[in-house]
Parts: structure tokens; C-alpha cells; sequence
């Protein structure tokens, strides 16, 4: 008798509520089982807690299993496989209703708020063009890119304590056009 055959003796047995069929059947499958479990839900707790609900279904729907409609396995694979889908469509987000999406702040700034930006924008382009272009280049590096000052030092060969006073009086000089 091969394996399929057995799984499927196995799994007539259990639909007559017999125990010790159903933990013979729970070694010859659980490994194959946990392996889809695994590959479907990829977290090995989630997928050992997915394990024990589909043997709970195996063991409550085995009275089900007709021999001839379809292998011992792909049936087993089946519950284990929609299982495991019905518990990843259950993370997903739950719907909102047209209510609860009217009530969605929008964050995009308001056209007034756009154009008091846009202005700001050009006064500080105007104020970078006063700089000199290596500092401003420096300055956009440090505040905008987010480089460190050891690495623009290093990057325009400079010592340290040089790139913080360009940085520096470059933040100073900018301040100054602004103001005005």
C-alpha cells in the first residue's frame, strides 16, 4: 500500500473519530502540511498556529473526503492551502465605508498655502545665488541631502572645522537675505 493509499485509509478512519488514526495521519502529513502553511503565511508561529486549526478541520470534515473525487493529499493540501488564504485576507485592511472616507483629513496644502510656498521657494533661490556656488552647493548637501559635515569636508577637501564655518556663515548670510 503506498503513502496515498494509507492517507486515504487514515482519513476514513478519522471520519469515524478514530484517535490513534488521526495522529498516525498527523505524522505522515503535518510536515507536507506545515511546509504550505509556511510558504503561504511566512511566519513559522503563524503558520504552527494555521497548523492546528487545519487539523481541527481535518478532523471535523473528514466524513467529507470521497476517495474517488480526488487524492488523499491534494485534499489535505486543499484545506491547508484555503485556510491559510482565508487567514491572509483577514489581515488585510478592513473596507471603510463612504462615511468614514469622507472624514479623511486632506493633506495637500491649500492653494493660498501653495502659493505663500512657492514665494518662499524663490526668495530662498534668489538667496542662494548669493552665495558662492561651491558654499551653497555645501549648504544644499548638509540641510537638503542630509550629508555630515566629516563627509562634505571630505568630499571638498577641506579640514573639518572649515566646512562648519562655511556652513555656518553661509547659514548666517542666508538669514540676513531673508530678512530683508
Amino acid at each position: 500500500m503506498d503513502e496515498t493509499d494509507n492517507i486515504s485509509v487514515l482519513i476514513g478512519r478519522v471520519s469515524l473519530k478514530d484517535r490513534a488514526a488521526f495522529d498516525m495521519l498527523y505524522t505522515a502529513a503535518s510536515p507536507k502540511l506545515y511546509g504550505v502553511c509556511l510558504r503561504l503565511l511566512t511566519d513559522t508561529s503563524e503558520a504552527e498556529d494555521a497548523m492546528q486549526d487545519v487539523f481541527v478541520k481535518i478532523w471535523n470534515k473528514a466524513d467529507y473526503y470521497r476517495p474517488g473525487d480526488a487524492s488523499a493529499m491534494g485534499w489535505l493540501y486543499a484545506i491547508a492551502r484555503n485556510h491559510c488564504l482565508d487567514r491572509l485576507r483577514a489581515r488585510t485592511m478592513p473596507v471603510r465605508s463612504m462615511e468614514q472616507t469622507l472624514d479623511i483629513p486632506d493633506t495637500a496644502p491649500s492653494p493660498e498655502k501653495s502659493a505663500v510656498n512657492s514665494g518662499e521657494r524663490r526668495r530662498i533661490d534668489i538667496c542662494m545665488s548669493e552665495l558662492d556656488p561651491e558654499k551653497a552647493a555645501a549648504v544644499k548637501a548638509a540641510y537638503i541631502e542630509g550629508y555630515s559635515y566629516a563627509e562634505l569636508s571630505a568630499h571638498y577637501n577641506v579640514p573639518l572645522n572649515t566646512m562648519r564655518t562655511w556652513l555656518r556663515r553661509s547659514l548666517l548670510k542666508l538669514r540676513k537675505c531673508l530678512e530683508k
